[in-house]
């Protein structure tokens, strides 16, 4: 994830809610939503279980990878589609924080593991309860759970563990999602259900696979492409500019690019549409915002045909 990582400690990271609100009054048809990141997007001014008020720009980000390392346990990539990897709070800068609620930690490998990212932080305890997979068997869910086996897939490690790194990140630094919001009586796990529900949601919204074959751009281990040929086609169907990932040798360290002063990656593999929200992203109703407003928009070459947008390994896809 971009940015720097804000002071955990400083936004009450490991409490059990991030204000420390009532349980009680929530009823969000009798608010008027604000924006995300605007001025009246503030605790006090706005109940923010209605209106995010903690992070602000959203990321809806996917994955290309070409392999998972788990092909032999049947952990498939989805056929003609990227990889869903999570639904991301940045703070409206670009900064960001993570683990905000130890009591709803279920990430078995934090990482970073400490709430800051680095030595300042502290330190996120291994999950070692159940699965987060089973906290959706309470609510017949197993339709949501065939579709996450299907295309929110992990690389090296089972996909279950990726869900829950998510969750616990990332779900737990919105006010939206935070714990109050969900009443008194509220049913074990009901916002891990919403998240995952909501995380899907924008990932259906942003078609990439789709959006790129329609221009005539597929993954190929044959042809190259410049950066602006992939950029262009997400940008007009999203409405915004998106970050592009790469990984990989920087061009300037290939043979194709010796000599260049383009040092950025040359091999596909990341996408984040940020947005705003007008009250809970979890309603989504938002506003595409480039993604060079908060930073870089990408980490790939800019050098004509010095992308990598690579096919998946045989026997990593899924079959149609």
């Amino acid at each position: 994830m971009k940015g720097l990582i804000a002071s955990a400690a400083l936004y009450g990271a490991v409490s059990a809610s991030l204000y420390g609100e009532s349980d009680l009054n929530h009823s969000c048809v009798l608010q008027d939503p604000v924006w995300s990141c605007s001025a009246k997007a503030q605790p006090g001014l706005v109940d923010t279980c209605c209106s995010e008020t903690f992070g602000g720009m959203f990321l809806s980000t996917q994955l290309w990878n070409t392999y998972t390392g788990l092909e032999s346990e049947g952990q498939l990539l989805p056929a003609k589609s990227w990889g869903l990897h999570g639904l991301w709070p940045d703070f409206c800068n670009g900064s960001y924080t993570q683990y905000c609620d130890f009591d709803r930690q279920y990430d078995p490998a934090p990482a970073p593991n400490t709430t800051t990212g680095d030595a300042s932080g502290i330190p996120v305890p291994p999950y070692k309860g159940p699965s987060i997979e089973t906290f959706l068997h309470p609510f017949g869910k197993f339709d949501l759970l065939s579709w996450m086996n299907k295309y929110w897939i992990n690389q090296h490690a089972p996909s279950k563990d990726l869900w829950a790194h998510e969750f616990s990140k990332h779900a737990t630094c919105y006010s939206t999602f935070d714990t109050p919001c969900y009443g008194p009586k509220a049913v074990p796990h009901s916002d891990v259900v919403e998240f995952f529900e909501t995380t899907i949601a924008y990932f259906r919204r942003h078609p990439t696979y789709d959006w790129l074959a329609a221009a005539g751009i597929t993954p190929s281990n044959k042809t190259t492409y410049t950066l602006d040929q992939i950029q262009w086609p997400l940008t007009k169907a999203s409405g915004a500019v998106p970050y592009l990932g790469c990984t990989g040798p920087r061009f300037n360290e290939t043979k194709a690019g010796k000599g260049s002063l383009d040092a950025g990656y040359t091999v596909l593999s990341e996408v984040y549409y940020y947005f705003h929200a007008l009250g809970r992203p979890q309603d989504m109703k938002v506003r595409p915002v480039d993604a060079d407003a908060v930073g870089s928009d990408t980490t790939c070459a800019h050098s004509r045909g010095a992308v990598w947008y690579y096919e998946r390994t045989k026997g990593s896809e899924a079959e149609v």
